[in-house]
């Protein structure tokens, strides 16, 4: 879209985390780290499930290998960013950037939360429906909810970013943020844009928590099922489901504070941005692989036809 001739804004100016030089570089190390780590671990994710037949033909751990490369773009559509602005006295971002940032973030977002409710799905039929698990997640099911994931992120996105483009923005350029965060941007426009701030912003929080009590309602069903059994596949069930809920509290949270009060100025809103696109990325491959045997041996697995291989 054009938006010269409702814009004179050619670049934004992002405030970042902090003034502070000292500060300032801290961060650069710390979250260097932190990016590389979450790159690497669920990149290690995705090719241990794609290296090993058994847990490829899998449906939750072929989900999983989604989450994990889901997580690699969430991680980076914003992060080598901010890592760059550390080193930098003004953070500048033009404004294609800015709205490449607002539409990777939802429509990689929209695509996570979806998927999320996909693999509680895959717990439900697992647990609740053993015999026919195999007939219900079929590898023809598994792919068709990989892409209505995609596709949900993908018209969530391009709905948010039809009107922000389209906003005249004409005077103010600071997004008081590390990355072009809807709500920081549309509060830029210089036009009232309280009605449609507000629905952009529900449409996200719609979303957010409609899969979020999708979720919960899916893994109290599991939870009162496993109850009533003490077999060892029972408890290796809670297990799994355990950790499913760890990695849905953790991204769910930010993301609902963050869409229920859009337009707090509490310092609050830039920790939860840091922790929903930086730390929850890191902590799902943490959290899949340290709980999971079977992620475990196929690492070793792995890691041993590569030692045998040089």
């Amino acid at each position: 879209m054009d938006h010269q001739n409702y814009s004179v804004v050619s670049e934004f100016v992002l405030r970042g985390l902090s003034n502070s030089l000292q500060l300032q570089l801290f961060f650069f190390v710390f979250f260097s780290l932190v990016y590389i780590a979450t790159v690497l671990g669920n990149l290690l994710i995705v090719v241990t499930v794609i290296s090993e037949p058994r847990l490829y033909s899998s449906p939750m751990y072929f989900l999983l290998g989604n989450l994990s490369f889901l997580d690699m773009w969430l991680a980076s559509f914003a992060t080598p960013k901010l890592i760059k602005d550390f080193l930098s006295e003004m953070k500048l971002i033009s404004f294609g950037g800015c709205m490449a940032q607002i539409f990777f973030l939802h429509f990689i977002g929209g695509a996570e939360m979806v998927l999320l409710v996909t693999m509680a799905y895959d717990r439900y039929v697992a647990i609740c429906k053993p015999l026919h698990y195999l007939t219900i997640m079929s590898w023809r099911t598994c792919i068709g909810l990989v892409m209505i994931s995609w596709t949900i992120g993908f018209i969530h996105s391009i709905s948010q970013i039809a009107f922000t483009v389209n906003l005249p923005y004409c005077g103010p350029n600071i997004v008081d943020s590390f990355f072009c965060d809807l709500p920081r941007v549309i509060e830029l426009a210089c036009t009232d844009t309280y009605v449609l701030g507000i629905l952009m912003i529900a449409h996200s929080g719609l979303l957010s928590i409609s899969c979020f009590l999708l979720l919960m309602i899916s893994y109290t069903i599991i939870l009162v099922t496993v109850q009533q059994h003490s077999s060892r596949s029972a408890s290796k069930a809670l297990s799994t489901c355990s950790a499913h809920i760890m990695v849905v509290t953790i991204f769910f949270g930010p993301c609902i504070f963050i869409y229920l009060w859009p337009f707090s100025r509490f310092s609050v809103d830039k920790v939860l941005s840091v922790f929903y696109t930086i730390f929850t990325p890191l902590l799902n491959p943490i959290i899949y692989t340290l709980r999971n045997e079977d992620m475990k041996t196929a690492m070793k697995k792995l890691r041993i036809q590569h030692k045998f291989f040089h």
